[in-house]
């Protein structure tokens, strides 16, 4: 009988350990995913100038190449669902979207000394289904 109680009492501990051993894990993940997303969503609905917005299209390149986020025939980041991020930028000037690596290839220097002093504004962040990591920022020129 004190055999039985006792195999069930570790059971029953061992259980309670791996569950909390599971939480601990969770949590920490999650962490470091609002963490993440946090260096990204401080832009939504934030006007920066286009030295900032060279920054941030550095920091999401950075993390692809970090993440070996594949690039499809033309270049550009293929989403991979988990990590990849992709940044659009809407020019009103010229009426047209420009994906972030157009603007990296073409030499992110050239961006700077264009538009360093324009504003933008991150108008929509997107997530991937899975992760719940950033996967895109959209941002437009201000008319000013």
């Amino acid at each position: 009988m004190k055999h039985s109680l006792l195999i069930i009492l570790a059971t029953f501990f061992i259980i309670i350990c791996i569950t909390c051993v599971i939480i601990i894990n969770w949590q920490a993940e999650n962490n470091e995913i609002k963490k993440e997303n946090a260096v990204y969503e401080e832009y939504l609905n934030k006007e920066i100038t286009g030295t900032e917005l060279a920054t941030i299209i550095n920091k999401a390149v950075d993390n692809n190449e970090k993440n070996n986020v594949q690039k499809d025939k033309n270049g550009y980041y293929i989403d991979n669902e988990i990590n990849s991020i992709k940044i659009d930028l809407k020019m009103s000037t010229v009426k047209k979207t420009y994906p972030m690596e157009e603007i990296y290839n073409n030499e992110i220097a050239t961006f700077v000394q264009n538009f360093n002093t324009i504003k933008f504004k991150c108008t929509n962040i997107e997530y991937h289904a899975k992760t719940k990591k950033v996967s895109k920022l959209i941002f437009a020129e201000i008319e000013e």
